[in-house]
């Protein structure tokens, strides 16, 4: 079982509050253009940006196609407009330091999907079941589906 105090709550101001939420990010095209340094490398990217929005990264990880995101936030935290900087400012640079990879991918400067899935946490799937869930996303084989709930007889 993964060990961190995620139930206390902090405070700003008038305020007291536990925000989480998970962010998938897909390539364009679904393509397999994600390298395992490239996910070194965005981890640290959204490591950086969250910290300067004054938020802060939970877990990180993803696969060629994909990357997953938990982080916690702040009330006045815009959504979206912290969303597409996140987007914006990763493609930018990894489209930049990886740009020999990604010319074979990409013939336009693009790198995400223009969508995007946000979700809070605290719902169906806990917060542990999620940190589980992206720490195993290269061997999605280990886990159940995550946010399948049991019937009282034992069945998804």
């Amino acid at each position: 079982m993964i060990s961190r105090d995620y139930v206390k709550l902090k405070t700003r101001n008038h305020s007291a509050y536990r925000l989480f939420y998970h962010l998938v990010l897909s390539v364009k095209y679904r393509h397999k253009a994600i390298t395992d340094e490239m996910l070194i490398r965005l981890q640290e990217i959204f490591t950086d940006l969250l910290v300067k929005w004054d938020c802060q990264m939970v877990e990180f990880g993803g696969e060629a196609d994909h990357i997953h995101i938990l982080f916690e936030a702040h009330p006045t935290l815009e959504l979206a407009t912290l969303v597409k900087n996140l987007k914006s400012v990763s493609s930018r640079r990894i489209r930049a330091e990886y740009s020999e990879h990604l010319k074979k991918y990409f013939w336009q400067p693009y790198f995400w999907n223009s969508a995007y899935c946000v979700i809070s946490v605290g719902g169906r799937a806990s917060i542990q079941t999620l940190l589980k869930y992206i720490e195993n996303q290269d061997e999605p084989s280990r886990l159940a589906p995550p946010l399948t709930i049991a019937s009282p007889t034992g069945e998804a």
